[in-house]
């Protein structure tokens, strides 16, 4: 089969030799002749799978034993309402605003308690990082590290003091190496970065974990997961295995200090071409532009169309940008070969020498 070069923001790339494991082990998962999504989310064969799904997180980003590992459902957009849930109850909370994902976390936290919006970039459509604000009586402090429309990155995070930072990472966690002190906690969504969509991966410094209600839900409470090792009730199971895969591949490819090098280079390589070439127009700000997704605009805007056509007849799909604000989009997650990034860099020289 000849494999296209995929560019979309979400569910996303996976890596080549991920996919091609899955497949060797989709009917028999490790000889015990049954497929991973059959067995009991309570045999030993799962519990393997689980734990070393949790152990490969905890090396790869370094955490430390006072943080809980969690995988949940419902994705990030289940914890927009988790959080605020737990951790609000009526107070305030300081949220910045940097795009739609951002967005749809404060529009949840306002249902539990009051949002203060520590910086907003609204005003020139979500394409840079605000100033920030704090409040000094916030229960905690939400951002949104990369927003996959507007194609823009906290490069360096807020200094929050004792008020705890959370962040929702679902677009750029695994892709650098992070201090995971200076967190809170930390959320992601599988799809986009680490697996297919059906887990969120919650990383939670234990004392926030046992900040939470008693008097909740027993689904939408922290404690639930982290006392039951994410098997309160069936977890899925196939998506977690492909979690698992994901981090040991993550480590054969040297770990996150290697994959961030690595993204560093795709993205310096796929924003020259931008800056160069005359047909193309970056969307984000420079000192505040996406590792993982890149926005620009084709003028005459008019080609766009003819752009797109003609890349997907070239074997690179997901150009698109979000219907929203329009434009392309290319989604340069860690699966995202170099060879791809060139391949469309090439596409994009010598499509604007035919249209010029």
């Amino acid at each position: 089969m000849d494999r296209k070069y995929n560019f979309y923001a979400g569910p996303a790339i996976l890596p080549y030799e991920v996919m091609k494991k899955v497949q060797e082990e989709l009917l028999d998962y490790n000889g015990i002749g049954l497929s991973v999504m059959e067995i009991s989310h309570r045999s030993k064969d799962f519990i393997n799978i689980l734990e070393a799904a949790e152990e490969k997180i905890r090396s790869l980003m370094k955490i430390p034993d006072n943080y809980a590992v969690m995988f949940i459902q419902g994705g990030a957009t289940l914890q927009f309402d988790m959080i605020p849930m737990n951790f609000l109850k009526g107070g305030k909370a300081d949220y910045v605003n940097t795009g739609s994902w951002a967005k749809k976390a404060i529009k949840e936290a306002k249902l539990f308690g009051n949002v203060n919006i520590a910086g907003t970039s609204e005003d020139r459509n979500f394409n840079y990082i605000p100033d920030i604000a704090l409040s000094a009586d916030a229960a905690y402090v939400h951002v949104t590290s990369n927003e996959t429309i507007g194609g823009i990155q906290f490069h360096t995070f807020p200094e929050t003091g004792d008020i705890p930072l959370i962040v929702d990472m679902s677009s750029d966690i695994f892709s650098r190496k992070l201090d995971i002190t200076k967190f809170g906690a930390i959320y992601a969504g599988a799809q986009k970065n680490m697996g297919p969509a059906g887990v969120t991966v919650v990383i939670m410094r234990n004392d926030l974990v046992d900040k939470g209600p008693e008097d909740i839900a027993s689904m939408l409470s922290y404690r639930t997961y982290r006392e039951n090792k994410s098997s309160f009730n069936t977890p899925p199971c196939f998506a977690i295995y492909i979690v698992k895969l994901v981090m040991e591949w993550l480590e054969t490819q040297g770990g996150l200090e290697a994959i961030e090098a690595r993204n560093n280079e795709k993205a310096k390589i796929l924003y020259e071409a931008i800056d160069n070439l005359s047909l193309y127009k970056g969307a984000a700000e420079v000192k505040d532009r996406s590792k993982m997704n890149v926005t620009f605009r084709i003028y005459p805007e008019e080609l766009e169309a003819k752009f797109l056509k003609e890349a997907g007849e070239q074997g690179m799909i997901g150009l698109k940008g979000h219907r929203s604000v329009g434009g392309c989009r290319a989604s340069i997650y860690n699966a995202m070969p170099l060879a791809g990034v060139k391949t469309l860099v090439n596409f994009m020289e010598k499509f604007e020498k035919e249209n010029k």
